[in-house]
């Protein structure tokens, strides 16, 4: 039987072990960033913007999670799982090294036990390689179908994306400004990045078959044939999952462009104008 929209969308999954984890996560970053901080002086205080960051990347994770999307699109829609999967490896990782303070992460890089496997793991082209296998991997049939039919292994699948997501965006939006790319490598990334998101997305938009069963054999919510949504859900992934991409690539390339110009007299409106932009 096919639900209702107006079922469908009651479908809150209060799973207790995805609400204490992000209540603990939260608790974690306030004591850190709070008490902590104070406490053992570790560095300046976080900001109201970077408060906000976090608060926008705990709520995109309860969205992803905790939502509807997680419902409909396990047992209806692939277009929404991919919904889902985009908040988590798309957009919280960018969030949450947003609201980061330099001084949180910098233990990372200088403990002798952790500085190595950090900064290979936070290289760009590690980076970009493990991001991109472990979205494409996580997409073939016989494991995409397991994640369906097997909480555990979807669990993995959700934290791997989260994970390695937000290795994939340190090069651009490291907490550590010195180890973000230079704007023109930026560009550079961004579009690599973009460009492979858009293939596997290109692949499922003109695919004439539905590759994963459980959706083929899914009730089918309004009337919308499996191939249809598989259509749909890689037009998802080509358009709306490039959009972070496709700004930030703005953004870089407006800075790298800001930069090429000549450098005003101090004093002047414009030389006062980029101080007051780059604090």
């Amino acid at each position: 039987m096919v639900p209702s929209t107006s079922t469908l969308l009651t479908q809150w999954n209060w799973e207790p072990s995805i609400i204490i984890g992000l209540s603990a996560v939260t608790a974690g970053y306030g004591y850190v960033c709070g008490p902590l901080r104070e406490r053992r002086n570790l560095g300046p205080a976080v900001n109201r913007k970077q408060i906000t960051y976090f608060a926008m990347a705990m709520v995109t994770v309860a969205l992803a999670l905790l939502s509807p999307i997680d419902a409909i699109g396990d047992q209806y829609l692939f277009t929404v799982h991919m919904v889902q999967h985009l908040l988590l490896a798309a957009l919280f990782p960018p969030l949450l090294l947003l609201s980061l303070p330099p001084w949180l992460v910098l233990p990372l890089f200088r403990r002798p036990s952790t500085a190595g496997i950090a900064s290979f793991f936070t290289a760009p082209f590690a980076a970009l390689l493990f991001f991109n296998a472990d979205i494409y991997v996580w997409h073939l049939p016989v494991l995409y179908d397991a994640t369906l039919s097997n909480e555990w292994i979807h669990i993995a699948e959700h934290l791997s994306f989260m994970v390695f997501g937000i290795l994939n965006w340190w090069p651009v939006l490291s907490p550590l400004r010195e180890q973000r790319l230079s704007y023109p490598l930026q560009v550079l990334y961004l579009f690599a990045e973009g460009t492979i998101m858009m293939i596997l997305g290109i692949v499922f938009t003109f695919s004439p078959i539905a590759f994963y069963s459980p959706y083929v054999h899914a009730p089918r919510l309004w009337d919308m044939s499996a191939v249809n949504d598989q259509q749909i859900g890689g037009l998802t992934m080509w358009y709306p999952g490039n959009l972070p991409y496709a700004y930030l690539l703005c953004v870089a390339f407006y800075r790298w462009f800001d930069d090429q110009e000549p450098t005003q007299q101090p004093g002047s409106a414009l030389s006062n104008e980029r101080i007051s932009y780059n604090q």
